[in-house]
């Protein structure tokens, strides 16, 4: 059953969905929603288990498609581009090819995923987030500190950081920590079993130079499922492609936006 997830929105226009990856939230797309916002109504919602959205036991992509689904008729969105990066992109996905009717959608902008599987890397930050003793903790820093200690290696600290608020007395995270381990070895696979076997709808799957996420050897499978799939690699960005590089995000995402819009059906 779909949940009611939390959103903001900026702008006025046709509609921009923007999905973000596992560990973030909307807001973390404000930068890009807003630069959109003078000729797009650009919609930032939270998935499941994440900031402020109803938590639940599971995640699939699938379960997680259905909410966006369920966002777009509460909202009365018509035809809106659906654009999702990491985990976002695979919820785009699964969302375009569980469609009944394909142009429900303007297209899907996939950022730095393929429709693959991939290698665990972040059981370990769950576990140390789970781990803290947060009842016992007295400031923001002092949680980053023990955060980082338990951490090794390039751990996104500060990006996990987002998760923690102050609720009255005590800290607590704004992450589903249960659920996202529970659920953790669907949300780096992809679904085997989608509704359709293609989207021929308009697709544009972004891809960070400096990232090994979209490799190569994804593009058949990318073409096998999108047909009309272009691939894009945005230069000196790795995953996180609206961080790194924001205006090459930025026109990549106007000059598809564009050209989808003129193929929408008059």
């Amino acid at each position: 059953m779909p949940v009611q997830l939390a959103f903001e929105a900026v702008g006025d226009g046709p509609a921009v969905v923007i999905l973000h990856g596992l560990f973030g939230a909307g807001r973390n797309w404000a930068q890009i929603a807003h630069a959109l916002a003078a000729d797009y109504r650009v919609y930032l919602p939270d998935a499941r288990n994440h900031g402020a959205s109803t938590w639940a036991e599971t995640m699939s992509y699938e379960e997680m498609a259905l909410d966006v689904r369920a966002l777009i008729a509460r909202e009365g969105l018509e035809r809106p581009f659906i654009v999702g990066h990491s985990m976002g992109g695979k919820t785009a996905m699964a969302l375009a090819l569980g469609l009944e009717d394909p142009e429900a959608i303007g297209g899907i902008a996939v950022i730095d995923i393929a429709p693959e599987s991939y290698a665990d890397q972040f059981s370990s930050y769950v576990s140390a987030m789970r781990h803290l003793d947060l009842a016992a903790a007295t400031s923001r820093s002092e949680i980053r500190r023990a955060l980082a200690d338990s951490l090794v290696g390039d751990a996104p600290i500060d990006f996990l950081m987002q998760n923690l608020r102050r609720h009255k007395d005590r800290f607590d995270w704004r992450l589903n920590l249960m659920a996202t381990a529970v659920c953790m070895r669907e949300l780096c696979a992809f679904p085997e079993a989608l509704p359709h076997a293609s989207y021929d709808g308009p697709a544009l799957f972004l891809a960070g130079a400096e990232s090994d996420y979209v490799r190569p050897e994804s593009l058949p499978r990318i073409l096998e499922l999108f047909p009309g799939a272009e691939l894009v690699r945005i230069a000196d960005a790795g995953h996180w492609v609206h961080a790194d590089q924001p205006q090459a995000l930025l026109c990549a995402l106007n000059d598809w936006l564009a050209e989808a819009r003129a193929l929408a059906p008059r």
